[in-house]
């Protein structure tokens, strides 16, 4: 039946197949039955052996074994010996085609599923495609509606026109700056011949480094594949955390509903605890009652027994002196009266005794049943509290599990993201003032949920996703936390660059530097120093021993200065010329002249810090009160050694709080602050342009048109891990702006720049 089967699901290929083989089989038999016999022993050969055991097969290796087995025999005239060898070589065969039969059914039932599985994909495309064609047609209506926007946008329009007058203004003063630039293209028409002279020495080079790209290229591949496990293994760990989200949901409303329940059933409690006091309060009553009745009765029955024996000394003293005293009938028949009347109440408390006791047993029966009602009472709480405690302990538990899920899910995303190569970029948004009005909002569910931020301008929405989003109530701490293992990677002999842009006013520098003298308001910048020296403590057991060179340099005007030069008046005076950038093979980035100093604890960094940030460049606009007028960049090399494995690493940190940048009509700089605003636009722009150069993958990348970009050249195209902070403001008059900003740096998430590349290596004989 399953021959069949298998030979309709197959085909006449199948039958052909079978047929060669029912054929070759004949043959086998005709030839063994033509075939003389070759003795009269093998005639009279002995009966056969008992039947063995079945063969098995574990897997192509047997059969490969089988079909690669060969024929021996003492000699070549033993043919009876091969013919017991042919023999046991066809039940290996007769039970290798067995195995192969059984196999091709668990194929076949194999096949059988997938293409049911192939057909529900099919049936969910179909529906996926409905979908989308209702999607379409959704898409027409927005169309509209935006169609609609679009003569809004038209008197939009005219405003931009008015703005673009005054940028036509600003044109002139750049055109000054422009003649500066063409004499510095002098300058690079000569570096351009230098740039010839070493193209030699470099074409040796890059014969070396093709054979290198080979390896890389392979190294590559290696790569990509464990990014598609990783991206498999996220996709899991996405799936675990929705699951366990769902059933953390579950048995929040299952909790709730055993709240609520426990809630009823404690307020019963306390209805059967008031009903049980109440019952207690009349049984006390009752009992109270009943002594005083049992008082009235004794006093009564004592009242009768006098009363009777003054009647019966009445009767005694009447009968005696009856005929002396000539008292009249009437008088005793008052007498016999009152003794009725005193007996006749006797009768009635006696009654009335009688009742108070039938209550008084109702009221203990009554008793006893509430008392019985607590205790289920009492033991069904118990039993809810316990279930509401276990419950509460699986909550805690899912809870557990989805904060390590999520943990796993940061380590995932942020390896993927290296294996990529692609900027990191977090977006903080700073509280809003009083005098303020906000247009910022966050999505609360869904993918983007802690990863989006959405702004409001001119009647429309704005959204946009990156790798972490801290609203207005993120402190310090928390900003921190999501950037510590990045600052860890520095040790490790990485180079890491953190740098932070927006509009003046936005909170740049409160999340670089903060204020380093109250603890909850420390910056990124001293907690990361913090970091780096507490961890470097902890290795020394570990064999590392770390030695760390601080520097810091500011950007003004297109102006190098140093911030920890001890003569400052020279550098403001013009000295600043002295202070040239220079990048080496590996990387590295040098600048000469720069006062670099060695420290070796937080203390001696805070002190540097503060130095640096007396002699800084600030100034007070419309938008700011004190607003930086550069762009500062601190930075601490690190070089360490391990004693026992002669392992060395060199990791580099760069620190970087970026000027904001303004519009001159809402800033309101004139004088050195007009100049100030022009260079620090200029050099974001030129930011901007070297961005768009590396999304568009453009061979020749404008590094040289600003100090900026060009000391930044190794964090933006090489092989450095680079963060970038985005600060908003969230009032709604700064919109415009902030639009512009999330736009930049949505272009800087999808740059690509390399895989960070550790910089590690042995120490010789000759170092040690």
């Amino acid at each position: 039946m399953a021959t069949r089967e298998r030979a309709a699901r197959l085909g006449t290929p199948r039958l052909k197949e079978n047929d060669a083989q029912y054929g070759k089989r004949q043959r086998t038999a005709g030839g063994s039955a033509a075939r003389p016999p070759l003795s009269a022993a093998s005639q009279n050969a002995p009966a056969p052996p008992p039947a063995e055991a079945p063969i098995e097969f574990a897997g192509r290796e047997d059969v490969d074994a089988l079909i690669n087995e060969k024929m021996k025999g003492k000699n070549k005239m033993d043919y009876k010996g091969k013919s017991e060898q042919m023999i046991e070589y066809i039940k290996k065969l007769r039970a290798c085609i067995k195995w192969l039969l059984d196999r091709e059914d668990a194929n076949l039932a194999e096949i059988g599923k997938l293409t049911g599985l192939i057909d529900a994909a099919e049936k969910h495309h179909t529906e996926t495609v409905a979908q989308l064609e209702s999607k379409i047609k959704e898409s027409v209506a927005i169309k509209a509606e935006l169609q609609k926007q679009y003569a809004s946008l038209e008197d939009n329009l005219k405003k931009v026109e008015a703005e673009k007058m005054d940028l036509i203004r600003s044109y002139g003063d750049e055109k000054e700056a422009r003649i500066s630039v063409e004499s510095s293209r002098n300058e690079i028409s000569e570096e351009l011949n230098r740039v010839k002279l070493d193209q030699k020495r470099l074409n040796d080079q890059i014969k070396m480094l093709q054979d290198t790209n080979k390896r890389l290229q392979e190294y590559n591949t290696s790569l990509q594949q464990y990014n598609c496990n990783l991206q498999a293994d996220a996709t899991k760990n996405a799936e675990t955390i929705a699951k366990l989200q769902k059933e953390k949901n579950t048995m929040v409303e299952t909790m709730n509903g055993l709240k609520d329940h426990a809630n009823s059933v404690k307020l019963q409690l306390d209805l059967a605890k008031s009903s049980q006091s109440e019952a207690l309060r009349q049984k006390n009553d009752l009992l109270k009652e009943v002594d005083t009745l049992r008082c009235e009765l004794h006093q009564v029955r004592e009242d009768r027994d006098h009363k009777a024996a003054e009647i019966s000394s009445l009767l005694s003293d009447l009968s005696a002196h009856k005929e002396l005293t000539g008292k009249t009938s009437m008088e005793i028949e008052n007498i016999l009266t009152r003794c009725g009347a005193l007996e006749e109440t006797c009768s009635t408390q006696s009654e009335r005794i009688r009742t108070l006791e039938i209550q008084l047993a109702s009221a203990n029966e009554k008793l006893k049943r509430s008392d019985l009602t607590t205790m289920e009472t009492m033991t069904e709480y118990e039993n809810q509290k316990r279930i509401l405690e276990d419950l509460e302990l699986r909550l805690t538990e899912a809870e557990q599990k989805i904060v390590d899920g999520e943990n796993l899910r940061k380590k995932l995303h942020n390896t993927i993201l290296e294996l990529k190569g692609n900027i990191r970029v977090f977006c903080r948004v700073r509280p809003l003032l009083s005098n303020e009005s906000g247009a910022v909002s966050y999505p609360k569910t869904g993918e983007n949920l802690g990863r989006g931020v959405e702004l409001m301008h001119n009647t429309q929405a704005y959204s946009f996703a990156f790798d972490k989003v801290f609203d207005h109530s993120a402190s310090q701490e928390d900003v921190f936390t999501e950037i510590s293992q990045l600052v860890q990677s520095a040790l490790d002999g990485y180079k890491v660059c953190i740098f932070a842009y927006g509009q003046t006013g936005s909170g740049k520098t409160h999340t670089m530097m903060g204020n380093p003298e109250i603890h909850d308001q420390k910056g990124l910048i001293p907690r990361s120093l913090e970091q780096i020296f507490q961890t470097s403590q902890c290795l020394i057991s570990q064999g590392w021993k770390y030695k760390m060179q601080a520097s810091m340099l500011e950007i003004y005007n297109e102006t190098l200065r140093d911030l920890l030069a001890t003569n400052r008046t020279s550098v403001q005076d013009g000295a600043a010329s002295k202070y040239n950038i220079k990048h080496d093979a590996n990387g590295n980035t040098q600048v000469s002249e720069l006062t670099v100093v060695d420290v070796r604890s937080i203390n001696e960094v805070s002190s540097l810090l503060k130095r640096a940030a007396q002699s800084r460049s600030v100034g007070k606009t419309q938008m700011n009160e004190e607003s930086s007028r550069s762009h500062c960049v601190f930075t601490l090399r690190i070089f360490g050694v391990n004693e026992g494995t002669d392992q060395q690493v060199q990791g580099v940190l760069n620190l970087i709080d970026l000027a904001g940048s303004e519009r001159l009509n809402k800033s309101g700089a004139t004088g050195d602050r007009l100049k100030e605003t022009q260079a620090i636009n200029k050099s974001l722009s030129c930011l901007a342009d070297v961005i768009f150069s590396i999304a568009k993958k453009d061979e020749h990348i404008p590094f040289r048109n600003s100090k900026l970009t060009y000391l930044l050249q190794p964090c933006l195209g090489g092989d450095s891990k680079t963060l970038m902070f985005v600060n908003l403001s969230p009032e709604a008059s700064s919109t415009s702006e902030s639009i512009c900003s999330l736009r930049f740096a949505a272009r800087v998430n999808s740059c690509e720049i390399g895989i960070p590349r550790r910089q590690t290596q042995v120490r010789s004989l000759s170092q040690g």
